[in-house]
């Protein structure tokens, strides 16, 4: 065999077994684009709807942390049950989060079923809230919900108003 025909043949990278093509480089499908397509076209398929005006999402976890997305896409499905939350998220212990969570919550009694979920709930201490900061908070939510006192008879007043 000649040594020119030999080091041209070496040159040449064969891919795969015997028979295939010489190429001279690997070509390897682009796969990223792909899944993000496949998804899309799935959610297209269960008729998700845009749900405008939502500034954060937060999601509780077992462990005690909060998954926060600050201006996500938040996209749904209503009869399939499904819920797509994107854009950028962040992972932050819930000590961290609980400031800007405790406006958010209805009721105290809310606050008291996310402690109850949280680790060391069942040793009876949440680290969390104590009952001193459950009964700030429930004093503050009563003050807020209560209505003011009625002045005058308003109907009285609006005997002598004219047209």
């Amino acid at each position: 065999m000649n040594a020119d025909k030999l080091a041209q043949l070496q040159s040449q990278v064969r891919i795969g077994g015997k028979g295939s093509a010489r190429r001279k480089r690997r070509n390897i499908p682009k796969s990223n684009t792909t899944d993000d397509k496949k998804l899309q076209t799935s959610l297209k398929r269960l008729g998700v709807n845009s749900i405008p005006a939502i500034e954060e999402v937060n999601m509780f976890k077992k462990d005690g942390t909060v998954i926060h997305f600050k201006n996500p896409n938040v996209k749904a499905a209503l009869p399939a049950n499904t819920f797509t939350i994107q854009g950028a998220s962040e992972t932050k212990p819930l000590t961290e989060m609980l400031p800007q969570l405790l406006p958010q919550f209805s009721s105290p009694e809310a606050l008291v079923e996310l402690a109850k979920s949280q680790p060391g709930a069942g040793s009876g201490k949440s680290p969390l809230i104590d009952s001193s900061q459950l009964g700030e908070a429930s004093h503050a939510m009563e003050e807020e919900d209560e209505m003011p006192e009625l002045v005058e008879n308003f109907d009285e007043a609006s005997k002598f108003e004219t047209s």
